[in-house]
């Protein structure tokens, strides 16, 4: 799984990104967990199939994947969870929500989870 890749993501999606004005795009940030429901660790292979999906179709992603990040939530019947999970960035010009959504579909089903968070931001690149 690449680390971070920051400049030259934005550059791939971007080639003149150093040298252009400010200008609005969308940050997409999927958070996923480490480890399933039952404690057990998810393969790479699934993190880099991920990977090569957003890569080819947006031109570029960022995984944060080095430090887990930690995440803790209480459940609808007041049972408290903790998550290691992995932050994915991909930035596009357009946002094509159907696609996201429907995205997320899939990725819930991948990773077994009843809930995954996918969320938008705009951004401006400088």
């Amino acid at each position: 799984m690449p680390e971070t890749l920051g400049f030259r993501t934005a550059c791939a999606i971007n080639p003149n990104a150093a040298e252009s004005k400010a200008h609005p795009m969308h940050l997409i940030q999927i958070l996923l967990p480490h480890y399933d429901n039952t404690g057990q660790r998810f393969s790479a292979t699934i993190y880099r199939s991920l990977e090569a999906t957003l890569a080819e179709r947006f031109g570029g992603v960022t995984f944060y994947s080095r430090s887990a990040a930690e995440g803790t939530w209480k459940d609808r019947h007041g049972s408290q969870h903790r998550d290691d999970i992995v932050v994915v960035e991909v930035m596009v010009e357009t946002l094509d929500r159907d696609w996201w959504r429907a995205f997320s579909q899939g990725l819930k089903a991948s990773f077994r989870q009843q809930e995954l968070v996918v969320r938008v931001s705009t951004i401006e690149l400088l």
